[in-house]
């Protein structure tokens, strides 16, 4: 078991979304352990439930003084009434953990009406691992519990792929061709940390523009990806207006995009690297509630800057290279944004072993910076 840095109010009662696999249960029975607890993924509990919410408060009564954990609440999304109804008149504290918000959405549920905070739950960063952090295997297998846990990682990425296929899915009856949705998977595994074009990911998958943008959606509502918007903040040049696409976790990327003998590791490998910085950015601002918003920036002339972060904290900007070296050259675009945003932190992160200052730019090792990342942002 490895200690989540997670800032978590366990005084108050808190919605924990995030991608299955990534340790919610495990986590809250670990921050919970007297808790009573509802489990939607056991079949009886769901049937009696989804047939009779109002059950839920004589099934917890003997242990709801010390919080009620309901995990996959988005699987009978009126339970929140009942929730909503025990915190008002019990007082009784609850933690209600999801793989999906889209369920609770399209019953109009409106998660509680601010009575319960929203947090979010992502796969390991490198300060959560600690001494096991191993940036090889990292770029190789990602960050969830089990791909750093299990004796056959591979497999395990294998079968979480299917997994979220068969389970999320087909189960739930959001794609009704579910080989055209594996086929549409492995199309947009092509367009990692990439200007999302939908028409194009469209046509290499054979189908429609609707569906795609569909299925696009569907994967955000399932915590599998996110769209990276440019940062245009006050901005001196012209910039691009398409959002760049990641899947959550460099391990799953891996596991979706084929493989063949025209493949350069060191393409893969940097997709892979940024995929990493990409999710441990996320997960370390919302672990530590920093408050940061993601974005990149790109001008119409090519610059590119692969991350700026803005909040309360101040604004960060983050280029990422694979290569051993680097050059001023690979400073150009994070000095450009320097010269428009002043007041920005610039890093560049790059797979060496030596720390350098050049001009407004650090330059750090990748392995170093993701351990040290709470104190660089």
């Amino acid at each position: 078991m490895w200690s989540r840095k997670i800032n978590f109010p366990k005084e108050k009662s808190s919605f924990l979304f995030g991608p299955r696999g990534t340790g919610k249960t495990t986590w809250t029975r670990e921050l919970f352990p007297q808790a009573a607890r509802v489990d939607l993924l056991r079949g009886d509990l769901f049937t009696e439930l989804t047939v009779r919410p109002a059950r839920l408060e004589a099934m917890v009564a003997g242990a709801a003084n010390h919080g009620v954990v309901i995990d996959e609440v988005q699987k009978v999304p009126a339970l929140l009434d009942e929730v909503h109804r025990l915190i008002e008149e019990r007082g009784w504290r609850f933690v209600l953990t999801g793989s999906s918000a889209r369920k609770l959405r399209r019953a109009g549920v409106n998660l509680l009406a601010g009575r319960a905070l929203t947090m979010s739950m992502h796969p390991l960063t490198a300060v959560e691992l600690g001494t096991d952090f191993d940036i090889r295997r990292s770029l190789r297998h990602g960050h969830l519990p089990a791909a750093y846990s299990e004796s056959d990682p591979d497999g395990f990425l294998r079968a979480y792929v299917s997994t979220y296929l068969r389970e999320e899915v087909q189960q739930e009856a959001l794609v009704r061709n579910l080989p055209a949705f594996a086929r549409f998977l492995e199309t947009a595994s092509f367009s990692q940390a990439a200007v999302l074009n939908i028409q194009k990911v469209a046509s290499d998958a054979g189908v429609s523009r609707k569906t795609a943008a569909s299925h696009f959606e569907l994967m955000e509502d399932l915590l599998l990806s996110s769209r990276l918007e440019v940062f245009t903040r006050r901005a001196r040049r012209k910039v691009v207006s398409h959002p760049k696409f990641f899947f959550f976790d460099a391990g799953v990327f891996r596991a979706l995009r084929p493989r063949g003998p025209l493949d350069i590791d060191d393409e893969i490998g940097g997709i892979a690297l940024e995929t990493l910085v990409f999710q441990e950015l996320r997960a370390t601002s919302a672990n530590l509630g920093l408050g940061y918003v993601l974005h990149y920036w790109r001008t119409v002339g090519g610059d590119e800057v692969d991350f700026v972060l803005y909040g309360e904290r101040g604004l960060v900007a983050v280029e990422v290279k694979h290569s051993a070296r680097w050059s001023e050259r690979d400073l150009a675009s994070l000095e450009l944004f320097h010269a428009d945003y002043p007041m920005a932190r610039c890093y560049l992160l790059y797979g060496g072993d030596r720390e350098y200052l050049h001009g407004h730019v650090r330059i750090i090792p990748v392995a170093a910076a993701l351990m040290a990342l709470p104190e660089l942002l």
